[in-house]
């Protein structure tokens, strides 16, 4: 089974502040009123070890002429329909109601894994209300309070059990690189990859979201051997924009999460977008190398300094986070199509970097000594030792007397120090400060 959960229920009973503890942030608005939540949200989360993807959907409404509610509805049914768990949230003080009923049949016709979640259950009192809830046939509904946060370890728990533990560490096992090409619907990602194969491997059409399944290709020309992935589409024909964008992303958290790489495919007549933004962040939250091609780049008319602004207005988009390879190419007319290939390959080589712990013990005292960390009410903090772990990807430990009071400019100071002593280019780094 894979790790995406989807967090469906109607308008106002919850569902962003539970998604905000899930994340162990305030990333959707929470607000009284009802279907504040019109955006979906895509996030990471953990429990014991296990990771897995969540996503927060507006509230499912039936009988509305609201234009939104409209456009919310045939999402959630794409979050039904493309995640492997649901949590169905229900709100224990109001009961069950005709569209908590539509919800349940929808789930029932689903067939998916589903956790009845019976929330803003503050005492014991409130509990007893919750077993209504057994009336939409789905199973033991799980007691929970999203603000407070009681109830839900044991939902998480069970909702682990299912999920794909994490891998063995394989760091001596060469494997064939996975290259996943994602992006927007209709960016050229079909055409892409058909240009490196130098056949028509893929369905290509003016359509957005012809691509219907993850698609494999191997790859062994000029010397390179990898897969590349080439992301899905929609199964069926619509004309709503945003629901070919969101499901352009459900696809896409899968594709990413069993990738190496990620070519972040982005079109240059319509610049660096916000779902662009939404599907970079779930490269970097899940520890991928990034490298982001500005395809028809053909038809954009250029100066001497055209590449160069664009460069800057996507690093500012991507900030603090900048360090990442930018190509500018035509998948028609294949410019720098095999720079774009060298590129991962180097953005590869660079996740899988291993530095001998004496050779960045000698790197970590000389930028202490240039830049030692802030003293904090009048105790001094000294970094003793460092070693990189024996992770997939780059993380480093820092064995300190006070790692309490290593703030984050600091942090990103020796993040910067490494990426320019070492070449990290692309590849997102973790950093941990212990106590020694």
């Amino acid at each position: 089974m894979g790790n995406l959960v989807a967090i469906v229920g109607r308008p106002n009973v919850g569902k962003s502040t539970f998604f905000n503890r899930m994340v162990g942030g305030r990333h959707a608005i929470v607000d009284e009123t009802a279907g504040v939540t019109r955006d979906r949200l895509y996030g990471k989360s953990d429990w014991n070890g296990i990771e897995f993807s969540i996503i927060d959907t507006g509230g499912f409404v039936i009988n509305s002429d609201d234009i939104f509610e409209e456009e919310i509805r045939k999402q959630v049914k794409i979050a039904i329909e493309e995640s492997d768990v649901i949590l169905f949230l229900v709100d224990t003080m109001t009961g069950i109601t005709d569209m908590d009923m539509a919800v349940a049949e929808l789930l029932r016709k689903s067939k998916k894994k589903v956790f009845v979640v019976a929330n803003k259950v503050d005492n014991n009192d409130i509990r007893l209300d919750a077993t209504e809830f057994y009336n939409f046939g789905l199973g033991d509904p799980y007691c929970i309070s999203s603000i407070s946060g009681s109830g839900t370890g044991d939902l998480l728990d069970d909702l682990v059990k299912g999920f794909d533990p994490p891998s063995e560490e394989q760091s001596e096992v060469v494997e064939i690189p996975k290259i996943a090409i994602v992006g927007r619907p209709n960016v050229g990602k079909s055409s892409l990859i058909n240009s490196l194969v130098g056949e028509e491997r893929n369905i290509v059409t003016p359509i957005a979201g012809t691509t219907r399944d993850s698609i494999n290709t191997r790859y062994t020309k000029f010397g390179h051997d990898f897969f590349m992935v080439d992301t899905a589409g929609l199964r069926k024909k619509t004309k709503v924009s945003e629901d070919l964008e969101f499901f352009s992303v459900m696809r896409s958290i899968r594709a990413i999460e069993n990738a190496d790489i990620c070519l972040l495919v982005i079109d240059a007549t319509q610049g660096f977008e916000g779902q662009d933004q939404n599907i970079f962040n779930l490269i970097i939250k899940n520890r991928k190398g990034a490298v982001i091609v500005v395809n028809k780049w053909d038809l954009v008319e250029k100066t001497h300094k055209t590449t160069e602004e664009y460069s800057k207005l996507i690093k500012e988009s991507i900030a603090p986070f900048q360090d990442v390879p930018i190509i500018f190419t035509s998948a028609i007319t294949k410019q720098r199509l095999l720079k774009v290939l060298e590129t991962a390959m180097e953005v590869f080589e660079n996740r899988n970097r291993r530095i001998a712990t004496s050779k960045l013990n000698d790197f970590i005292q000389e930028a202490i000594e240039s830049y030692p960390p802030p003293a904090h009410k009048g105790k001094y903090v000294k970094i003793k030792f460092a070693t990189q772990l024996p992770t997939h990807t780059p993380s480093f430990a820092f064995f300190c007397n006070l790692p309490q009071y290593i703030k984050d400019p600091y942090k990103r100071y020796i993040e910067n120090k490494l990426r320019e002593n070492f070449n990290f280019t692309g590849v997102p780094l973790q950093l941990f400060f212990r106590q020694k």
